[in-house]
């Protein structure tokens, strides 16, 4: 019988809520106050930075993402924090260098972070290599980064069982630590998510 691992939990509130309601217009002095309690909570990582957080923090907020990143890391003692990076495109609408994301990655996990759930919309595994590379780097160097590939989930003929078992083993031979289902629309039915 295959050992039964525990369900571990990622809240994503602090990004993806108000992201997802509100266009990311959360200001970081109206998270601070519920740090302590979630903290409490036992979850896995939070979900906190990342996606569309810099950039609404920068033009609408008038905040630096990364000061925001650090308080929520000095409230945070006993969970992990996550962020969402768009693959080549960071944390932008646009593709970056290599030496660009290395460098990016390098500072997020110096400010804070311990996932970084690196994605590309289409599943294109090319944007992806170099941010897993570069968490892998700083987890050599410093012992700290987890390089998380999230599969953009969805449906058609082309995306067969095959296509995302084939996926997952690519994506284990680039060298992430993990792998993560990305299903924004809630297409996953359970009975195929639970088949083997």
């Amino acid at each position: 019988m295959a050992e039964q691992k525990p369900v571990k939990i990622m809240e994503t509130v602090l990004r993806d809520a108000h992201q997802s309601l509100i266009a990311t217009r959360m200001p970081t002095e109206m998270m601070l106050p519920i740090v302590e309690k979630m903290d409490k909570v036992g979850y896995h990582a939070v979900e906190c930075w990342g996606g569309a957080t810099f950039d609404a923090s920068l033009r609408f907020l008038k905040e630096d993402p990364w000061d925001r990143l650090r308080k929520l890391r000095d409230g945070f003692k006993n969970t992990k924090l996550q962020m969402l990076f768009r693959g080549q495109n960071i944390l932008g609408y646009r593709p970056y260098a290599d030496d660009v994301v290395d460098s990016f990655v390098e500072k997020s996990i110096a400010n804070g972070i311990d996932i970084i759930r690196i994605f590309d919309c289409l599943n294109d595994l090319r944007n992806l290599q170099a941010a897993v590379n570069a968490t892998n780097k700083i987890k050599k160097q410093e012992g700290r980064g987890h390089a998380q590939v999230a599969l953009s989930y969805t449906l058609g003929d082309a995306y067969t069982m095959e296509y995302w078992t084939g996926m997952a083993k690519k994506i284990e031979e680039m060298g992430a630590d993990s792998i993560c289902i990305k299903d924004m629309a809630g297409l996953l039915l359970t009975i195929n998510a639970y088949r083997k």
